[in-house]
C-alpha cells in the first residue's frame, strides 16, 4: 500500500486534511519539478486530481484509486470536516459548506488547476466545490452518484447501501467502511444524512460547464443505470462509464479500470474548457 504523507489545512473556521505521495509535490510549496516528475507533461497544463469522500468514510477508501492516479499526475485526497479524525464542526453543515471549504482549502494551499473525483456523497461536495471555484475546475469525475431518484428517503437508501455491502463489496471494502463510520461517530453521520438526503444533485449538476464524467459499477444499486444516465444528459459534455462486475465501492474493488476510465475522460476532453 502507497505511503500518504498528511497535513492539516483549516479555512472558513473548519479544519479538514489533505494527503498526497511522495511522488506528488507537497501542498503549498512551488514545484518547478512537476513535468519532469510526470511523464514530461507542463506544469500549467497538468491539473491535479483532487479525490473526495463520502459521507461517514475518510480517503482511506479511496487510496487504492489515489495510488494509480499519483503515477501520472499530482494527486491529492482529503477528509472533510468531521470525517476521518478530523474536528467535528460546531454545526451541522450543508453540502454548499463543504464544496466552499474544498475550494478554499486547495487555494489556500496553492493547487490553482484541478480535476474534482468524488464519490457518493463526496459527488455533491465535487459539485459544489465545483460551483464555487469554477475558473480552476477542469473536470468533473462523479462516482455512484446519489441520492438516485429510487431511493428519496432514508430506509430506502440505507436498504440499498446495505445490501451493496453484503452482496457486492469485498471484506478489504468493508472492513474500510465500517471502521471509518465509527471514526466519525453516529452522530455526526446522523447529523448529515438528511444534508445528503435533500440535496437536488441534478439540479445542481445542471450549473456545471465543464466535461463530466459519471462513472459506476455496474452491479451498483446505490446509484442505479438510469439514474446515472439522467445525470450525464443534464449537462451538455456528460459522458457515463460502467465498470463491469463490481457495485458502489467501484474504485476500491476495480481501481486501475477506474483510474484509466478517468484519465481517457480527461486526455479526450482536455480542449473542452
Amino acid at each position: 500500500m502507497t505511503t500518504l504523507l498528511s497535513t492539516d489545512v483549516e479555512v472558513l473556521g473548519l479544519t479538514g486534511r489533505i494527503f498526497w505521495t511522495d511522488g506528488t509535490p507537497a501542498p503549498g510549496t512551488p514545484a518547478p519539478g512537476t513535468a519532469a516528475l510526470f511523464q514530461g507533461t507542463e506544469p500549467a497544463s497538468q491539473p491535479a486530481y483532487i479525490l473526495i469522500h463520502g459521507i461517514g468514510v475518510s480517503h482511506r477508501y479511496l487510496a487504492r484509486l489515489h495510488a494509480k492516479l499519483s503515477a501520472s499526475a499530482p494527486t491529492y485526497s482529503l477528509d472533510l470536516p468531521g470525517f476521518g479524525g478530523t474536528p467535528k464542526p460546531s454545526r451541522r453543515l450543508q453540502v454548499e459548506d463543504y464544496g466552499a471549504f474544498i475550494a478554499e482549502a486547495l487555494k489556500s494551499r496553492g493547487i490553482e488547476s484541478y480535476v474534482l473525483v468524488g464519490h457518493s456523497m463526496g459527488v455533491q461536495f465535487a459539485i459544489e466545490a465545483a460551483l464555487h471555484g469554477p475558473d480552476r475546475v477542469r473536470h468533473l469525475v462523479l462516482m455512484g452518484p446519489v441520492v438516485d431518484s429510487r431511493h428519496k428517503n432514508v430506509w430506502r437508501q440505507s436498504l440499498a447501501l446495505t445490501l451493496d455491502g453484503l452482496l457486492r463489496e469485498s471484506p478489504s471494502s468493508n472492513l474500510i467502511v465500517t471502521t471509518d463510520y465509527l471514526r466519525c461517530g453516529p452522530r455526526w453521520y446522523l447529523a448529515e444524512l438528511p444534508v445528503m438526503m435533500k440535496y437536488p444533485t441534478e439540479k445542481r449538476l445542471a450549473g456545471i460547464e465543464v466535461p463530466v464524467l459519471i462513472l459506476r459499477g455496474s452491479r451498483d444499486q446505490v446509484a442505479g443505470p438510469e439514474w446515472s444516465l439522467k445525470l450525464s444528459r443534464a449537462v451538455s459534455r456528460g459522458r457515463l462509464v460502467e465498470v463491469p462486475g463490481v457495485g458502489h465501492v467501484v474504485q476500491h474493488m476495480r481501481p486501475q479500470a477506474v483510474a484509466d476510465a478517468i484519465r481517457s475522460f480527461v486526455a479526450a476532453t482536455a480542449q473542452q474548457r
